[in-house]
């Protein structure tokens, strides 16, 4: 026989707020933030005859590290959300974070390779390159870490 819990109908038993997952969306924003940011203004133009530069030229010459900065930044705040305290830690929350970081991974790779003949006029993936196959590979990879939270 299974060992039943009792259901605490208490709405502070749990807090939804806790630091961890202020921290977890500060860094989710921060990375989709960051890779926006660089997309539309640091990177410029690069398909104008002649070429744009990008403004601020800090953040232009990191130029695809700035990718990594924000997709880790993203990443890191996905694998910080799968602690027990966070509300995408516990409960059904594991199950759809798991779930959507495979499915958004299965995506990316998908649509990369669908239109992998003429990436132009997809945003991102167009500056990529085969390095999509690294993103959608990546968020399958934070897939895993919900994955081991999972009772």
């Amino acid at each position: 026989m299974s060992k039943s819990t009792p259901i605490s109908l208490d709405a502070g038993s749990t807090k939804l707020f806790s630091i961890r997952f202020l921290i977890a969306l500060l860094l989710i924003v921060a990375g989709i933030a960051w890779i926006a940011f660089y997309y539309t203004q640091a990177r410029g133009n690069p398909l104008a005859f002649p070429p744009v530069e990008g403004k601020p030229k800090a953040i232009a010459d990191l130029d695809r590290w700035n990718y990594a900065i924000g997709f880790g930044a993203l990443m890191l705040g996905l694998i910080v959300s799968a602690h027990p305290s966070t509300p995408l830690g516990r409960g059904r929350g594991v199950v759809v974070g798991m779930l959507a970081c495979f499915l958004i991974g299965l995506l990316w790779i998908c649509t990369f390779y669908v239109f992998s003949d003429d990436l132009s006029k997809l945003w991102i993936f167009n500056d990529l390159g085969q390095w999509n196959l690294v993103v959608g590979i990546a968020f399958m990879a934070v897939g895993f870490s919900f994955a081991t939270k999972w009772e």
